[in-house]
């Protein structure tokens, strides 16, 4: 895969900027990685102190006033502490669905405002080309200057962004939240919506960035599961029924199922490369960074399935938490803890386990096996949580997927999930 997209960069005129591009891509999971870069002074496994109770208002309330004034500047931008500094779109996002779950409107303004104003994406000719965010900001050191690092966007980004903007703009009611979704809405459909055409009809997929980077050759699409967000769709049909986002309802489910195939686990994978004129999903070139494993990223498919399953009441969602948990149910019946990485083949990768993993399977357990969802809170989660955050206060990943995988969906007002 990487050597067909580097000949592709040599065959191009655009060499050096779809070089960055896929450069970018890389990079696009490296806030997933923290957690395993950086495990806990002593293992998840290690007995603990006693840990005191403390009700899940309570937690969410602390560890999001620990982070706003730990991450969060004053003017709005998100600081990803553990890499220099820098931030990314979806550490802004992250903010924003935070901010309106918690009712904290002048801190999601404030995030809002800060990506508007320093992650727009600008063409050649120095305008603005779109309403999506550059994906990374940060210290561009041969310039000395602090400015967007790589403007190609990363669409989970732009998911939990928009899904933010609607839920703000119902639960405020803030018009011009809703204007600027549909906005946005508009390009990234234009942007991450890749239709293609198979003899029984067209199906749409949703790539994880610019097609130059993620459609490296006509007949390969390279996706990741965890940027697949049923829900999201569902929410963006209802405010922008000019395009038909609710195919990707559909596209999606087809392919966390097919994609599963992969892990002999039945488990999802960070990444995958799909053919497209046979619709055959394959691992990714096992020299790509991009890894065909269960990692950091999927750990997210748990997550926004159960959304999807609790909002919406589809079925494939929880019937696809049903049969692709089973096998780490077994794992945590027989050792009590799962590896924070698993290869196709069922193995663990590393010996160490993940935070992040425990919260994102918190909440997919919480709807079909809440027993042990309450095992791995009292057992994971709040053993690793101190002084209102988790593991460690330069830890951004984990402080992000550790609070949204605690906090209760059913608590999503109605009127946010419709018209």
């Amino acid at each position: 895969m990487m050597r067909s997209l580097l000949r592709y960069f040599q065959r191009s005129t655009w060499a050096i900027p779809l070089l960055l591009c896929f450069v970018s891509a890389l990079l696009l999971s490296l806030p997933s990685c923290v957690d395993s870069l950086q495990p806990s002074s002593g293992s998840l496994t290690t007995a603990r102190a006693a840990v005191r109770p403390i009700s899940t208002s309570e937690l969410l309330s602390q560890s999001w006033n620990a982070y706003r004034d730990r991450f969060i500047q004053g003017d709005g931008r998100v600081i990803d502490r553990e890499s220099a500094d820098r931030t990314t779109s979806e550490a802004q996002a992250y903010a924003l669905l935070r901010s309106v779950l918690m009712d904290d409107a002048s801190t999601f303004e404030r995030v809002l405002n800060w990506g508007e104003n320093n992650l727009q994406r600008r063409g050649l000719d120095g305008n603005r080309s779109d309403r999506l965010w550059a994906w990374q900001w940060g210290h561009n050191l041969e310039k000395n200057q602090w400015l967007p690092l790589d403007a190609n966007f990363a669409s989970d980004g732009d998911v939990d962004t928009i899904t933010a903007l609607i839920f703000a703009g119902r639960r405020w009611r803030r018009s011009d939240y809703l204007d600027l979704a549909k906005l946005k809405l508009k390009d990234l459909w234009s942007l991450a919506v890749l239709p293609i055409r198979h003899s029984n009809g067209d199906t749409s997929y949703f790539l994880p960035g610019p097609k130059a980077v993620f459609q490296p050759q006509p007949n390969q699409i390279l996706l990741n599961p965890s940027y697949l967000a049923p829900y999201a769709f569902r929410l963006f049909a209802q405010i922008d029924p000019e395009r038909d986002w609710l195919s990707l309802v559909s596209s999606s489910y087809d392919l966390l199922a097919d994609s599963a195939q992969l892990s002999s686990l039945r488990l999802p994978s960070n990444w995958v490369l799909l053919e497209t004129t046979t619709r055959k999903i394959l691992p990714n070139d096992p020299s790509s960074p991009l890894h065909s494993r269960y990692g950091y990223d999927a750990y997210r498919v748990w997550w926004r399935l159960a959304l999807d399953a609790i909002w919406f009441d589809e079925p494939r969602a929880k019937q696809y938490l049903q049969t692709h948990l089973e096998p780490l149910q077994a794992l945590w019946r027989s050792q009590q803890q799962i590896p924070a990485e698993i290869d196709l083949q069922g193995q663990a990768i590393v010996p160490y386990e993940s935070t992040a993993q425990y919260a994102m399977l918190y909440a997919a357990f919480a709807l079909i096996n809440p027993d042990l969802a309450n095992q791995i809170r009292l057992q994971k989660l709040l053993p690793a949580f101190r002084d209102g955050f988790w593991e460690n206060d330069s830890a951004y990943y984990i402080q992000n997927l550790g609070w949204l995988g605690l906090y209760p969906p059913d608590q999503v007002a109605a009127n946010w999930l419709q018209p």
